[in-house]
């Protein structure tokens, strides 16, 4: 799964992994064809359960990775699963195409036995052979995904109060709390106030995810901030609020909140 995303961003960050899993959700952007989509390698089933618990959805389109010469397992299962839970779109990538013993048709009728049907069976579900060794099929991924985007018109307000996700959540010498968020809605910039369940900030530092500091941000893309007086958590919403003492009271009421749910 890393190292089809490490092919689509023309990088490598697998190898810096412990074991080559993903510990954390991590958030990248590619262009393609003058637009960009945003990416969000997760470690699975559990962010899917984590975000949905919070009523709030990770991901407009979820691209299941699944290997062309193993077909269907377990966690591909499950992972369907919780996307359809989520009620999400989802392209198959399937992988290792290039594999001896890949077999494109016996993976759609395995696919078919989860309710995921091919365009040629009927169904809606797009599956695009892919190979993240030779490359092979990247650009007919990305262009599905965007043709996906456009027929489920998948958009979102810019001129709104920013609201989104934190998706990461740490803290760094000289810096303090930093957190990884996913704008959603709105347009999120230096100074503003926001909410992220029991913790506020006032936006020190807005920063692309990887340090590049940006003046402004806009839905679906993925930022680092810093300002947050404590750590938020993964899943936390977060909103923008008018001021310091608007932030400080609804930071206090949602502290108060989990502390009552917490002793019940």
């Amino acid at each position: 799964k890393t190292s089809l995303l490490d092919a689509v961003r023309g990088a490598n960050v697998v190898k810096g992994e412990a074991g080559g899993i993903t510990q954390h959700i991590s958030a990248y952007q590619v262009d393609h064809n003058g637009r960009v989509i945003t990416f969000l390698d997760t470690p699975g089933h559990e962010a899917f359960a984590a975000i949905r618990e919070h009523g709030a959805l990770l991901t407009d389109i979820v691209i299941l990775v699944v290997a062309a010469d193993d077909g269907v397992k377990p966690q591909t299962i499950e992972a369907i699963r919780f996307a359809n839970k989520a009620g999400v779109k989802i392209v198959v990538a399937a992988n290792k195409i290039d594999k001896e013993g890949a077999d494109i048709n016996r993976l759609k009728q395995q696919l078919s036995e989860h309710e995921l049907l091919t365009e040629e069976w009927g169904g809606d579900t797009i599956v695009v052979p892919v190979s993240a060794k030779t490359k092979d099929g990247i650009p007919e991924l990305l262009d599905m995904i965007l043709l996906v985007t456009d027929v489920e018109e998948l958009k979102a307000d810019v001129d709104v109060p920013a609201r989104g996700l934190i998706i990461e959540a740490h803290v760094e010498q000289g810096r303090g709390p930093v957190a990884q968020a996913l704008v959603e809605a709105g347009t999120l910039k230096p100074g503003q106030f926001i909410v992220a369940g029991a913790s506020y900030a006032k936006i020190r530092n807005l920063e692309t995810t990887t340090g590049k500091p940006i003046k402004q941000a806009t839905p679906s893309t993925p930022v680092a901030i810093t300002g947050f007086k404590t750590l938020p958590e993964f899943g936390d919403e977060f909103g923008v609020v008018a001021n310091e003492k608007a932030a400080r009271a609804q930071s206090s009421a949602a502290a108060a909140g989990q502390a009552t749910s917490g002793r019940s």
